[in-house]
């Protein structure tokens, strides 16, 4: 199976800020579906060590998507408008760990735009979470 391909801020549909803060909450709430199923899946060698980690990111993950919309609409006083998009199929930690990476990207790609200091601060929380999860999941066996 190919991965798909996060969409990086610059290419979500539509230009505006508001719609790129609303992909990036949505693509954090659909991680979290896709890293819970990963997590219920995993065997092997290292297995448990994945399994805690993962619990742990799909446990945060919505917290930090949460937090994004909640704060950003406060800091815009504008409500974000959110496609639905399914969840990514992750057949394996390897690519866990390649979609921890993009979204890691896409997450730096909307602080470069977000003139708001506390949602950056909210996005690099997302970001040390995104770190401690591929630390745990490269050298944690």
């Amino acid at each position: 199976m190919a991965l798909q391909k996060l969409q990086r801020p610059g290419s979500y549909s539509g230009d505006s800020l508001e719609s790129k803060t609303a992909a990036c909450v949505t693509e954090l709430m659909n991680a979290a579906v896709s890293f819970h199923k990963l997590h219920l899946k995993v065997t092997g060698l290292g297995s448990f060590a994945a399994h805690k980690a993962l619990n742990e990111l799909y446990d945060e993950l919505p917290e930090h998507a949460d937090d994004l919309a909640e704060g950003f609409q406060g800091a815009a006083e504008k409500l974000l408008s959110y496609q639905d998009t399914a969840p990514r199929a992750l057949a394996s930690v390897e690519e866990g760990l390649a979609y921890l990476r993009e979204m890691k990207e896409m997450v730096t790609g909307l602080q470069n735009m977000m003139p708001y200091s506390e949602i950056v601060n909210d996005l690099d929380n997302v970001k040390s979470t995104i770190n401690s999860i591929k630390y745990k999941l490269l050298f944690l066996k």
